[in-house]
């Protein structure tokens, strides 16, 4: 199978999931605006079929036989929110749920089983088990270039010697508690572009500095989905990003993502946890609306160098 074939292959599952994550938070509307989610009020009920997580500081429900599996979860988030709060001085309120196949159906705001999301009614949704949508992107190692396979096989082969996604799904978990960060904080992102950068490099930041045996596992898909190139996309600038964010193709939505975390990997690497520090105060600062040319000296000279060439290099 060509390169390029295999990428269009791989992308597919996970754009579908970006789309309906997308779709997702629209549907919510705006932070403040109310939620049309599945799960009800953690201050006023109980969450039927599902157990509670003691001593954390987040709530944490999850389905009865994955306590486990839900204490190791929760233990991340709850460092990542101590972490990232030591850095830029706010901390969300989320409610983490840690859920199998029935009990998604029942709290989850999307059908997609396995894909991490945040919903604006403050929820985290995790699988808590393997699935469809992550088995969809373990590929035949046969059939892709040694190279690629080589990266693959470090990256998330696991104790049995099999391939699994479950450890990226995982991170993405932290990805959609950035958007928890930003939009509980109220800050007023200039571009839809910026709070999903934000998301990807809180992401990018927390494992670099706390967990960074898990860099492979964080950065190998995504590496790979850009340097296929663009290839059969219709869209690809940040410009058509703004217009076309709710209305894009998925798979055009997914290699977005992609870009944006190979950007905030750049970020990070030249300005280590000083470029997220930077990332949030500046759009908490100035919520004044500008024209590109005024993001771009925005972003060099409050953020860095780097954070500005994702918009003039892109």
């Amino acid at each position: 199978m060509k390169r390029r074939t295999f990428l269009v292959l791989l992308v597919l599952p996970l754009c579908f999931a970006l789309s309906c994550r997308k779709q997702d938070r629209e549907a919510n509307g705006k932070p403040g605006e109310g939620a049309k989610a599945h799960i009800p009020d953690t201050t006023s009920q109980a969450y039927p079929g599902l157990d509670e997580i003691k001593g954390f500081s987040i709530q944490a429900y999850y389905s009865p036989g994955n306590e486990t599996r839900a204490r190791i979860i929760a233990e991340r988030c709850e460092k990542a929110m101590n972490y990232v709060d030591r850095l830029v001085g706010f901390r969300p309120k989320v409610s983490l749920f840690v859920l199998n196949p029935e009990h998604w159906k029942a709290y989850a705001t999307f059908p997609v089983y396995g894909m991490a999301h945040y919903s604006n009614n403050e929820r985290l949704i995790i699988a808590s088990q393997d699935n469809d949508l992550w088995k969809s992107f373990v590929p035949a190692l046969d059939r892709v270039p040694k190279e690629m396979a080589d990266q693959i096989k470090r990256a998330y082969t696991v104790g049995d010697g099999a391939l699994s996604m479950m450890a990226f799904f995982d991170l993405l978990a932290l990805h959609e508690l950035g958007h928890a960060f930003h939009e509980q904080a109220g800050l007023t992102m200039p571009r839809l572009w910026i709070q999903e950068l934000f998301s990807n490099l809180m992401l990018h930041t927390y494992i670099a500095e706390n967990e960074p045996e898990k860099l492979p596992v964080l950065e190998v898909f995504p590496e790979t989905v850009v340097a296929a190139g663009t290839f059969g996309f219709e869209f690809t600038t940040l410009a058509d990003f703004e217009k076309k964010y709710s209305s894009m193709e998925p798979r055009n939505f997914a290699w977005y993502q992609c870009k944006l975390h190979v950007a905030a990997k750049r970020i990070y690497d030249d300005g280590g946890e000083q470029a997220l520090i930077k990332l949030w105060r500046g759009p908490r600062e100035n919520k004044e609306t500008m024209t590109d040319v005024q993001l771009a000296d925005f972003l060099k000279t409050k953020v860095s160098p780097e954070a500005a060439r994702v918009q003039t290099d892109w």
